[in-house]
């Protein structure tokens, strides 16, 4: 009976503990945690020395033309919102990255810094399934948490098929929506000029 007692009051502790937690966000975030970016100089960039600035952070293959499409898009972005706060970072993760980023970014008009990676620490990133498709775009922001991702599965009706489907006016949309969230003061730092 002392048992039986023992764990409806746990049950009942938990459950009042429960009701008493904050609510969810429809949009799940989550710290970013480090990310480190090759860049064909031999230097790296660290996500980390970005705080502060709201991170448009694209994945791509170099001989993608999809992902060609996106650094064209992005680019014109940076210009755009440069003075706003955003950065975008560019992260090739083929497997001929370190060799054809050089000619990926003068193909693309690639404004903003990109490098490479390997596919392990991306899907790793990502948090990714095996069968991902490329580009994969994540959102952070100016405190380090990723505020929203989108990795097609190759499903025309899944919502990242959908997203990248009107790439420009869908990242117009999202970069919008976090730059106006306001930067809590303790968390804020001077990021890095690129």
């Amino acid at each position: 009976m002392r048992k039986i007692f023992a764990v409806v009051s746990a049950l009942a502790l938990a459950a009042a503990l429960f009701a008493q937690a904050p609510a969810v966000p429809k949009e799940a975030t989550r710290p970013a945690g480090e990310f480190v970016i090759h860049m064909v100089d031999g230097t790296q960039k660290l996500l980390s020395s970005y705080r502060g600035k709201f991170i448009v952070m694209a994945f791509m293959y170099t001989t993608c033309p999809h992902c060609q499409a996106m650094a064209g898009t992005l680019a014109k972005i940076q210009t755009e919102y440069a003075d706003k706060g955003l950065q975008v970072l560019g992260v090739t993760f083929d497997a001929g990255a370190a060799n054809n980023v050089t000619g990926f970014i003068k193909m693309t008009g690639a404004n903003f810094p990109c490098g490479y990676s390997t596919p392990d620490q991306v899907v790793k990133f990502m948090h990714a399934q095996d069968d991902y498709y490329v580009p994969m775009l994540a959102f952070i922001d100016r405190t380090g948490a990723v505020r929203s991702q989108y990795i097609s599965y190759g499903d025309p009706n899944g919502i990242a098929d959908k997203f990248l489907a009107d790439r420009d006016a869908n990242i117009h949309k999202e970069i919008d929506k976090y730059l106006k969230t306001p930067v809590p003061t303790s968390t804020a730092k001077q990021a890095p000029k690129s």
